[in-house]
């Protein structure tokens, strides 16, 4: 990423209604300097990483701290496109995406989160990302 990029990053945080960031994304949130002081997400596996950019680290799926919305994992880029639905539009209106695209989750394995997951899985799964 060049500092050009940031700079843009930046720059839309300064003037935009809203930002919103999934998964990882808010690593270059933070790397832009919009992170300072505030609430974010991202993917489990990069938790520990939001305070290095200064913000404070909340494991959540969705996180709202002023105009900036976090999301977590790819899968909680959905639910954070409900809340910015409802935030520029209101909640009818997202109530209605949700139907349009029959959003109604039921996973068939509960194991989403480190907290979930069955401890070998969690274990394999971080052997195999290198934490």
């Amino acid at each position: 990423m060049t500092s050009r990029c940031f700079a843009l990053i930046r720059n839309h945080a300064d003037s935009a209604g809203l930002v919103f960031s999934v998964c990882t994304g808010a690593l270059l949130c933070g790397a832009a300097g919009i992170l300072r002081g505030r609430q974010a997400t991202t993917h489990w596996s990069a938790w520990d990483l939001l305070p290095l950019y200064g913000a404070v680290a909340t494991r959540s799926r969705v996180v709202v701290d002023g105009n900036l919305v976090t999301a977590g994992g790819v899968t909680a880029g959905l639910d954070g496109a409900w809340v910015v639905a409802s935030l520029l539009r209101g909640d009818a209106i997202a109530e209605q995406i949700q139907l349009s695209i029959q959003y109604a989750p039921q996973p068939v394995f509960h194991s989403g989160t480190p907290d979930a997951a069955p401890p070998k899985s969690y274990a394999h799964l971080r052997r195999a990302i290198g934490q």
